[in-house]
C-alpha cells in the first residue's frame, strides 16, 4: 500500500478536514497514512491561507526541496490568485481545495500515477459523518458549518469558502455519537463562525448544544470562536448553557478592534460596548470562565490613538488569552485597496501589544494557585510532560507517568503567563 503523509497549519476546521482525508484514504484500502515524512510516497500539505499566502508557499517549497522526488498534493483553503504561484513552487502537484474534500482519493491516485489534477471549484459539501483517522485520538473534531455570514473588509474566508451554510443538526448529534463511541473524550464544536450556527435553517447554537449535552456519556465539549454580532440575541442563551458541566467554561469571541471606528471599516457589526457587556454578562454568570479574544494590529489607517484604544480594551477586559495577529493585505478584499501601514509598524505595535498583554495573563492565571479539581489529559508536552485541561480549559502541566485520556485530580503549584504547573493528588 502506498503511505501518505499529511501536514496540516490553520485552525481546528483544517484538522478535522485532515482527519476525514485521512479516513477516505484508509478506507479505500489501498493507502496507509505515515506519521514518517522520509518513508511516504506522497505528501498532503494542508494550507492555510486565511491570514497570508507566504507560509503556506514556504511550506510547499520546503517540502518540494527536501523531498525532489515525492509526489506532493495541495490541499486546503486554496484562493484562485495562489493557484498560479503553488505550481511554480511545486510543479506536478495535485491539487484538492476544502470545498472538493471528498475528492481526496481522486487526487492522490492521479497524482501517483503522474496525471495530476486540480479540483477547486466551489460547491456545497457537509463535511461531516465521515471516516476519520484522528490527530489525537481522544478529541472529537465536529464542524458544524461551512464559511460564515460575515462580510469583514480584510477577511478571505467567504472569497475561498463560499457561501454560508449550517450542517443538518440530527448529523452533528450523530457525529457527535460516533465520537464518543470511538471513547473521545473532548468534542471540539468548530466553525468559522459557530455562533451563526443554524440561522440559515430556523434553529441557533444553543440549541444544538443543548442537544449534544444530552448524550449519556462523560465528556466535556469545547465551543470555537463566535462572533459578536451572532449571539447577541441570544447571549442569555448561552449562558445557561454554559453553565452546564459538559461544557468548557472558555469563551472565544475575537474583537479585533478597539476602536470603533476601525471596527466600522473593518465592517464588524457590532460597538465596543457590546462587546464588554457580553464579556460583563458571562463573567457574572461564570467568573472564573477563560476569555479569549483577537486583536489585528496596523489595520490601514488607524493611528497611533486608535492602537491605544485596543490597548486600554485589552487592559481593561483583561482576557485570559489574546491572539495577536499583524495585518496583512489579503487579495480580493476591500481592506487591500486602502493605503496600507508599514510592516515596521505593525511589528512593532504587535510586539507592544504581546509585552504588555504578558503581565496580564500572568496575574489572570495566579488566581488559580492552590486549585484543586480534576483535569483531562489531552496533550503531549515537552520534556516528559503532559498536558491536562481542567473545567475552565485551562493548560495544567504535569510530570507525571500519564497517557491520553486519563481524568486525574490535581493542585496547582506553580503558575507561568503560558499555564498552570501542578501535581497529581489523591
Amino acid at each position: 500500500m502506498e503511505k501518505i503523509y499529511f501536514k496540516t497549519f490553520g485552525c481546528s476546521v483544517n484538522f478535522s478536514e485532515s482527519e476525514a482525508m485521512k479516513g477516505l484514504l484508509v478506507t479505500e484500502g489501498k493507502f496507509e497514512i505515515t506519521e514518517n515524512e522520509e518513508g511516504a510516497s506522497l505528501i498532503v500539505v494542508n494550507i492555510c491561507t486565511v491570514k497570508t499566502d507566504t507560509l503556506a508557499l514556504r511550506e510547499i517549497k520546503r517540502v518540494k526541496e527536501n523531498h525532489p522526488y515525492k509526489k506532493i498534493v495541495v490541499a486546503g483553503c486554496i484562493p484562485s490568485h495562489l493557484v498560479g504561484r503553488i505550481k511554480t513552487v511545486a510543479p506536478n502537484c495535485g491539487m484538492v481545495s476544502t470545498n472538493n474534500l471528498r475528492d481526496i482519493v481522486r487526487v492522490v491516485e492521479e497524482t501517483l500515477h503522474d496525471n495530476p489534477v486540480a479540483l477547486l471549484q466551489q460547491k456545497d459539501e457537509i463535511k461531516i459523518n465521515i471516516p476519520k483517522i484522528r490527530k489525537n485520538e481522544i478529541i472529537g473534531i465536529v464542524p458544524i458549518s461551512n464559511s460564515c455570514l460575515g462580510n469583514c473588509s480584510y477577511c478571505i474566508v467567504k472569497i475561498i469558502k463560499g457561501n454560508f451554510y449550517s450542517y443538518p443538526e440530527e448529523m452533528i448529534v450523530d457525529e457527535v455519537k460516533r465520537c464518543l463511541e470511538d471513547d473521545c473524550k473532548e468534542i471540539w464544536v468548530t466553525a468559522q463562525d459557530t455562533g451563526c450556527y443554524g440561522r440559515d435553517i430556523g434553529t441557533d447554537l444553543a440549541s444544538l448544544l443543548e442537544e449534544v449535552i444530552k448524550l449519556n456519556k462523560q465528556f466535556m465539549v469545547r465551543v470555537g470562536m463566535m462572533n459578536i454580532d451572532n449571539i447577541l440575541d441570544n447571549v442569555d442563551g448561552l449562558i445557561k448553557i454554559y453553565k452546564n458541566k459538559k461544557i468548557f467554561k472558555f469563551l472565544h469571541i475575537p474583537v479585533q478592534s478597539g476602536n470603533n471606528d476601525i471596527l466600522k471599516l473593518m465592517k464588524r457589526d457590532y460597538t465596543i460596548e457590546e462587546f464588554k457587556e457580553i464579556i460583563k454578562k458571562f463573567r457574572k454568570a461564570i467568573p472564573e470562565i477563560t476569555v479569549s479574544t483577537d486583536i489585528i494590529c496596523g489595520f490601514p489607517t488607524e493611528t497611533k490613538e486608535q492602537f491605544n484604544d485596543s490597548k486600554k480594551l485589552i487592559d481593561g477586559i483583561k482576557p485570559d488569552v489574546l491572539n495577536i495577529s499583524r495585518f496583512r493585505a489579503r487579495p480580493g478584499t476591500e481592506a487591500a485597496k486602502l493605503e496600507q501601514p508599514s510592516g515596521d509598524e505593525t511589528k512593532n505595535r504587535s510586539r507592544y501589544l504581546t509585552s504588555t498583554f504578558d503581565w496580564t495573563a500572568y496575574e489572570q492565571n495566579k488566581k488559580w494557585f492552590g486549585w484543586r479539581g480534576s483535569v483531562i489529559v489531552d496533550e503531549k508536552g515537552k520534556d516528559n510532560t503532559w498536558i491536562g485541561r481542567n473545567y475552565c480549559y485551562k493548560p495544567v502541566v504535569l510530570k507525571e507517568n500519564l497517557k491520553f485520556g486519563d481524568i486525574v485530580k490535581v493542585k496547582i503549584i506553580d503558575i507561568t503567563k503560558y499555564d498552570l504547573r501542578g501535581e497529581v493528588i489523591k
